[in-house]
């Protein structure tokens, strides 16, 4: 990877990061005071709601911090080592995490009248679509094996080439 491909790529995990620390500090307290002003009826949503709102964020930061460590990795060309899959099995856990939680939004959101069902239609194939992600990143996951086992198979090859000669 390129040095100017890997400092845009780290320019943009540090404004995802920075906009995730605004939610959590700024846009979740509006939120909480918004969601006080709901109608009796739809008071039991308030609690559920936030928790998953922050739960979602979280989710989304542990995916930034473990991209920022495999471009690191990526940088130094440590990538393809064992050590890389503790942060891509993170990264897949995140985003079934995060699929968990859209379905979870989309189960408080069901019963009632607080949104169409269209709505929560439109929540279980954003649930769909980050279970996906974690598909696309697992198999991903499995191209590095394939990468880290054919390097160590190259390596043992070229100590026994260094030995031959």
């Amino acid at each position: 990877m390129g040095r100017l491909t890997v400092l845009a790529l780290r320019a943009v995990l540090v404004m995802l990061a920075a906009g995730s620390v605004f939610v959590q500090a700024v846009m979740v307290p509006l939120f909480a005071a918004d969601l006080e002003d709901l109608d009796a009826e739809y008071a039991y949503l308030r609690s559920p709601l936030l928790v998953l709102t922050v739960l979602g964020v979280v989710a989304v930061q542990v995916v930034l911090v473990c991209v920022w460590r495999l471009v690191s990795m990526v940088k130094r060309g440590t990538v393809f080592s064992n050590a890389a899959f503790r942060y891509v099995d993170a990264v897949i856990g995140a985003a079934v995490a995060g699929a968990l939680l859209v379905f979870a939004l989309g189960v408080v959101l069901a019963p009632g009248e607080a949104v169409p069902p269209g709505m929560v239609l439109l929540i279980g194939g954003a649930g769909v679509g980050v279970l996906g992600v974690a598909l696309i990143v697992l198999v991903l996951r499995l191209l590095l094996a394939q990468a880290v086992a054919r390097d160590v198979e190259a390596a043992g090859l070229q100590a026994e080439l260094d030995e031959v000669i």
